[in-house]
């Protein structure tokens, strides 16, 4: 028998990766974000922030199926390394792009709601946190492809259930 995720869990998952590629279509740089801001980028960007905090405490509640015994300890490895660096990217990519927002004085408002500025506004570019959102951006899409990579992996050559266990029964 699979060893599945909650279907809690399954829903926040995808409903997070769907988020996550949305959000990085979405995603501008440049002057042109300070005369047209990118809204729809910051609601799905913060539906990411918002949606990771109940995946973690279900998680954390022991909402993840124990990894397969009969992993190899470097595959066992990989995936808790995996996850937590996921997991970083999922709450500090959201929190970099809210910040440099506030950075460059552009009001973060969802649905018409006007988010708190992270930071006050400066006259020069705001620097490091805007670089490393705008690249983190495409480092983290990277690595959730590697994610789901290795549940294909998983799938098809070691023939193990990790990939069902993620997916809508």
């Amino acid at each position: 028998m699979v060893q599945r995720y909650s279907k809690f869990m399954i829903v926040l998952h995808w409903l997070t990766a769907i988020c996550v590629v949305i959000a990085w279509f979405l995603g501008e740089g440049g002057p042109q974000i300070l005369k047209n801001p990118p809204t729809v980028h910051f609601a799905f960007g913060l539906a990411v922030l918002v949606l990771v905090v109940p995946r973690l405490i279900a998680r954390l509640a022991g909402g993840a199926p124990r990894l397969d015994p009969r992993s190899a300890p470097l595959l066992q490895l990989a995936a808790k390394t995996g996850h937590a660096v996921l997991y970083a990217f999922l709450i500090a990519m959201p929190l970099s792009g809210w910040y440099a927002a506030s950075a460059l004085g552009i009001p973060v408002t969802v649905f018409g709601v006007t988010l708190p500025a992270l930071t006050a506004p400066i006259q020069q570019p705001p620097g490091i946190v805007a670089d490393l959102h705008s690249n983190g951006g495409t480092v983290f899409l990277v690595i959730a492809g590697l994610h789901g990579l290795m549940a294909l992996y998983h799938h098809f050559v070691l023939k193990d259930d990790t990939l069902r266990r993620m997916t809508p029964a």
